[in-house]
């Protein structure tokens, strides 16, 4: 039976053989087409986020007031760590802003590689191929946005500028193999950036230039006459590509002498294997038996002891089976247990669900208020279970809970001042606190203090003094408007005073005073820390 196992595996093994190198080929061409996309989707990116710097530039009020001094200011104070510089023009090319050079100081023309007759041909965002500033004595090349015609005052087209250079970090070559190259090419097949600066520069004609001629579809590969490799891979929305090349290792006769030296010796380890495997044979029966029977018991359901064969290995296979009842009996048990918690901690939340969309149904008289209000409330709710799953459920510390609350709304986040001990909230408290936290961080961003850049909110908690079970937990805020009553009871009001005081057993006080919103609420820490 060994003879007639082995001898197909040892034909078989000469016909892959004379596969293995094709085989080697369409893969290292494969894996060449897939780092030719992962560095087209990386500068995809890059421009992407170009696109959409000048599309918010685009609608700065300066500009559209045409306040050219002010709209310069801004921008150079907004992009001067990412070396990034904008340029306003018209039509015909006149620089009108600059935020490389002080405003006020003479301008010149843009130059015609630029492309700005070809953004405003195109109404839309385009890319310029690479070429040399001779004022900033490198390659560059820009990302231009024609202006509508209510900007028309302030410029035609809007421009961004930036060195070829800086895209370098967006070639990796680690997963390629040794000695092959990687580069970003233009529309016109000149190197916007390339792996090995040295030989191959910004602005260079890529070489050898006719291969440029086999780039026909968005991806691909081809093998020149020397047995170079050319993977490549157009940018998706962009004129350019990605090209990786190398080299295609000969190994063939290397790969003949070991194979033919593995059929040798396979036949001569086949003539051992057959009088060894009787031999063998009889004893594994035996002990193999005695695993069968074990395995069977399991298979019914029953804990078993360790079994003792005559083969080593096979009482390994033993004591892996008697663990394996003692794991599945106690997997068992485990299951049932996540089972019931499972269950209990999906009708908590649907009951919580419930009730905010009954008290929403009866606060909104249109559908679309209602889907608004309820998309609101239930992405509060939704960070808060996302941020529990990531600990299992076992408990989320409150630092994290609020500022992965606060890090929604931006920049608005530095405004808030946390202050006290990172307690470990209980599951259920971190969600009826992260409602309660959402609530209060979403009023006062549309009408307390956070409102307004100069706001300031101080959130802290502590031990209360009077009674060392409480926790008493403040929610302050200063520097913004004048705080007002509502003129109506809503969901809000609901969520930060009815809801706390009954999810932590607590004493819930808002005070509306002409110096700021606050909410203060004392609770047992039990409702609250684990």
């Amino acid at each position: 039976m060994t003879t007639l196992v082995t001898l197909p595996l040892i034909v078989f093994a000469g016909y892959l053989m004379l596969r293995l190198e094709a085989d080697e080929r369409e893969d290292l061409q494969r894996e060449a087409v897939d780092d030719a996309r992962a560095i087209s989707r990386n500068v995809e990116r890059r421009l992407q986020e170009m696109s959409t710097t000048l599309n918010l530039l685009a609608q700065f009020p300066e500009l559209e007031n045409g306040d050219l001094a002010s709209f310069h200011q801004r921008v150079s104070e907004s992009l001067r760590k990412r070396e990034i510089y904008v340029v306003v023009a018209t039509r015909d090319g006149m620089e009108k802003v600059n935020t490389r050079l002080p405003y006020g100081q003479p301008l010149g023309k843009v130059p015609e590689a630029a492309g700005v007759q070809a953004a405003i041909d195109a109404k839309r965002v385009t890319l310029s191929n690479i070429f040399y500033a001779e004022n900033r004595k490198e390659w560059v090349f820009t990302v231009t946005l024609p202006l509508p015609r209510q900007l028309s005052a302030a410029g035609d087209v809007l421009m961004v500028t930036q060195s070829a250079r800086d895209l370098s970090n967006l070639i990796s070559t680690d997963a390629i193999p040794n000695g092959w190259s990687a580069a970003v090419l233009d529309n016109d097949g000149r190197v916007v950036i390339s792996s090995n600066l040295q030989k191959t520069g910004s602005g260079a004609a890529y070489e050898p230039a006719e291969l440029t001629s086999n780039i026909a579809a968005f991806s691909g590969s081809f093998t020149d006459a020397h047995n170079n490799i050319y993977a490549y891979a157009q940018l998706p929305g962009w004129p350019w590509k990605a090209i990786v090349s190398g080299a295609i290792d000969r190994s063939d006769s290397a790969l003949r002498s070991t194979w033919r030296q593995m059929l040798i010796g396979s036949l001569a380890i086949v003539l051992v294997a057959v009088l060894g495997t009787y031999l063998v044979g009889r004893q594994l029966r035996r002990s193999v038996d005695q695993l069968v029977t074990v395995a069977e018991r399991i298979g019914a359901g029953e804990i078993v002891s360790r079994v003792e064969t005559n083969v080593v290995e096979l009482n390994q296979v033993g004591i892996a089976l008697s663990n394996a009842s003692f794991d599945r009996s106690q997997a068992e048990d485990r299951n049932q247990l996540i089972l019931h918690e499972l269950v209990h901690r999906s009708k908590n939340m649907l009951t919580l669900v419930q009730a905010m969309m009954r008290q929403l149904a009866r606060e909104n008289t249109t559908v679309a208020e209602l889907q608004k209000e309820v998309d609101h409330r239930l992405r509060g709710l939704a960070m808060s279970i996302s941020a529990l799953a990531e600990v299992q459920w076992e408990g989320l510390p409150i630092h994290r809970l609020i500022k992965g609350h606060l890090d929604v709304f931006g920049k608005t986040a530095q405004q808030v001042e946390l202050s006290g001990e990172d307690f470990l909230l209980s599951p259920e408290a971190a969600q009826n606190l992260g409602l309660v936290f959402h609530e209060l961080s979403t009023n006062s961003i549309k009408y307390g203090a956070l409102s307004v850049p100069e706001g300031r909110v101080r959130l802290q908690w502590s031990k209360d003094p009077s009674d060392d079970a409480k926790v008493r937990m403040e929610w302050i805020e200063t520097g913004g408007p004048a705080a007002s009553p509502p003129s109506r009871r809503g969901f809000g009001t609901t969520i930060i005073q009815r809801h706390a005081e009954s999810a932590f057993s607590g004493i819930v006080s808002v005070d509306y005073a002409p110096s700021g919103f606050s909410w203060t609420m004392t609770a047992p820490v039990k409702r609250l820390f684990k």
